[in-house]
């Protein structure tokens, strides 16, 4: 550690940045920016106790794209070891229903995987109050075909003026980036904390999003699919 820096907040040189302290699953979230990935050599990488448990894995956006490379990564990461799940981008000017069951034609989740994922990160002209609406809808059809809540994926900034206060049920994953805490209100029921956009990891070619899990061992357990 070098002298002056943070202790809750090191430098891991292998990855390329700071990650912050206090946490044993660390993770990541992949899509076709990353291209292709060789995920036995993001398994097999660690320093200081920290290696890569668990990935989200972009499947979906709105209601007629996939991930060219979901596929392969949903087969491929799982067979390294590493904990997956699987996100869908949220185009609130379309249905939300809709969206959640193209989602669900895409993706077959299984017991042992992570919940489903909504990323909402942008209105798209829509009204904050329509978003929501197409935000519940999407929640609401998973939760019915898996019986398992999905997480909701956001940045700090768009869950404090669209989000905060609703959707109290639900898991949460925010984006907050270069520092060594997290707080915001609804802290109780965060889930993930994704850290850092510029991470490197062995076996992938582009940067990479770090993340970790806020809780132990038995808590990540009891979130993942039965």
């Amino acid at each position: 550690m070098d002298a002056g820096e943070n202790p809750h907040y090191r430098t891991y040189k292998s990855f390329g940045i700071r990650i912050p302290s206090g946490y044993k699953k660390h993770g990541i979230d992949v899509s076709y920016a990353q291209g292709k990935i060789d995920w036995k050599k993001v398994a097999a990488m660690e320093e200081d106790s920290v290696r890569i448990s668990f990935a989200f894995i972009k499947a979906t956006e709105g209601l007629l794209k996939v991930d060219p490379y979901f596929k392969r990564n949903w087969r491929e990461a799982p067979k390294a070891g590493i904990v997956c799940g699987a996100y869908h981008f949220l185009r609130p000017a379309k249905s939300g229903a809709w969206q959640a069951r193209f989602f669900l034609q895409n993706v077959k989740m299984e017991s042992g995987d992570l919940p489903a994922v909504v990323d909402i990160e942008r209105l798209d002209g829509t009204a904050p109050a329509a978003m929501r609406k197409e935000l519940m809808a999407f929640l609401k059809t998973v939760s019915a075909k898996t019986g398992v809540k999905p997480i909701i994926y956001t940045g700090i900034s768009f869950y404090n003026d669209y989000l905060s206060g609703y959707f109290d049920d639900y898991p949460l994953w925010i984006a907050h980036y270069y520092q060594p805490s997290l707080q915001i209100d609804g802290n109780g029921r965060l889930n993930f904390w994704q850290h850092s956009d510029i991470g490197k990891v062995n076996g992938i070619a582009h940067v990479v999003d770090f993340d970790v899990f806020k809780g132990d061992s038995t808590t990540f357990q009891n979130l993942l699919v039965r």
